[in-house]
């Protein structure tokens, strides 16, 4: 993997880990370090994947970009609708 396709997963990630939140209103349980953090893994799994497909990573490839944010977003999704509710301290 290329500095710059590392970069560029490190990017979609962290976009993808902040606008997940976004996808399901109402639903704030998950932190947003949780969020930006499986949008990174994801987006870095979803490189490695079209790396093993045969795509080339040494460039950026749309369809590199696609995989990454699907993944990214998929993951952020499934985190963000699984979080419990945080305990609140009041009674």
């Amino acid at each position: 993997m290329s500095i710059a396709g590392l970069v560029t997963a490190l990017l979609v990630g962290v976009a993808s880990g902040l606008l997940g939140r976004l996808v399901i209103p109402g639903r704030r349980e998950a932190p947003i370090w949780l969020t930006v953090s499986v949008g990174v893994v994801a987006a870095l799994a979803g490189t490695i994947l079209a790396r093993l497909a045969g795509v080339d990573t040494g460039t950026l490839n749309l369809l590199i970009l696609v995989i990454q944010v699907g993944l990214a977003g998929a993951g952020v999704v499934l985190v963000v609708a699984t979080a419990k509710p945080q305990p609140s301290d009041a009674p």
